[in-house]
């Protein structure tokens, strides 16, 4: 991929860790499309200024346009393999599908920064869009999930997170974008925390306090990361890049899952593998302590794109 000549990507799509994160979901009021594009290339713009004017606090964000809602919002061009969430329900385990018409997704290291920000986002979609869903994640210790293992270890590391999250030449009009998938996971923790640590760390695949991978052939064929590593018909590893913090009260407490990548294929595959399994039964045991309460698929196009609907 030739980032060199990449329009300017939206910077929250690949950007390092934070503290705080906020997550909105809005749905789009009727017949305001005329309006809302300039105001979403308005909102992205001001996300783009506000890295630099808080860049001692890391700033940082992107705005998603719903797989459903694109073609009401820009009729005139699709990303290629734009598609609704791939809801999926297997007996108990079920990953559904909810979506919204816009996503903003904004992080920093301080949580006031934050809170202002959302407040001022809100105020430029005035009469246009409706909150469905708010929630706001927090990093939890040294980057763990709230069952207590490091999160996003295998994440793309440097450079590679754009060529992992950015469309490139394979889809020109949208360079610089990303296909953003989004679930909401409620931890049981109280049964989680009833196991063993060295049943919890088979289910994961890596010791709990070291965070050292297991040996290929000692990962349990139902382990979360034999069931997420994936490889694709040339032995290549589906990688995304994955953006997910904890989130939560003491009333409801889990992960909010972020996948950001250059094509939809990466994230549906390992959503299939965690749910069916790999053919032979073996689903991810990882399901059997949290549960998907909802599904979306978005992309964030580049800000390039949204910057030409301004006026």
């Amino acid at each position: 991929m030739d980032i060199q000549n990449m329009p300017r990507e939206q910077l929250g799509v690949c950007a390092e860790g934070n503290l705080h994160s906020v997550y909105l979901m809005f749905n789009a009021n009727d017949n305001v499309e005329s309006q809302l594009r300039p105001c979403l290339a308005n909102v992205a713009q001001y996300i783009y200024e506000l890295t630099d004017q808080y860049s001692d606090s890391a700033f940082n964000g992107f705005v998603g346009i719903g797989a459903n809602y694109w073609d009401s919002l820009y009729p005139n061009a699709r990303p290629e393999m734009l598609k609704p969430f791939p809801a999926m329900q297997v007996g108990s385990r079920e990953a559904p599908a909810i979506e919204y018409d816009l996503f903003v997704h904004i992080r920093c290291d301080r949580y006031d920064i934050l809170h202002l920000v959302a407040n001022e986002i809100s105020q430029m979609f005035e009469d246009l869009v409706e909150l469905v869903d708010e929630e706001r994640g927090f990093r939890f210790m040294d980057s763990r999930d709230l069952t207590g293992f490091v999160d996003g270890t295998e994440n793309p590391k440097g450079r590679h997170r754009q060529e992992v999250a950015l469309v490139g030449d394979e889809d020109p009009e949208f360079r610089g974008g990303s296909y953003i998938h989004v679930q909401k996971y409620a931890h049981n923790l109280s049964k989680w925390h009833r196991l063993p640590v060295k049943k919890q760390e088979d289910i994961i695949g890596r010791t709990k306090q070291d965070n050292i991978e297991y040996e290929s052939e000692d990962k349990p064929l139902t382990s979360h990361i034999k069931r997420v590593n994936l490889k694709d018909a040339n032995g290549q590893s589906m990688e995304i890049l994955r953006q997910s913090m904890p989130y939560g009260s003491l009333k409801e407490q889990g992960l909010m899952f972020i996948s950001n990548c250059r094509t939809p294929e990466h994230f549906e595959k390992m959503l299939h593998s965690m749910m069916f399994g790999d053919g032979e039964g073996n689903h991810d045991h990882l399901m059997h302590f949290t549960k998907a309460m909802t599904g979306s698929s978005f992309f964030a196009p580049a800000l390039d794109f949204m910057l030409q609907f301004d006026e």
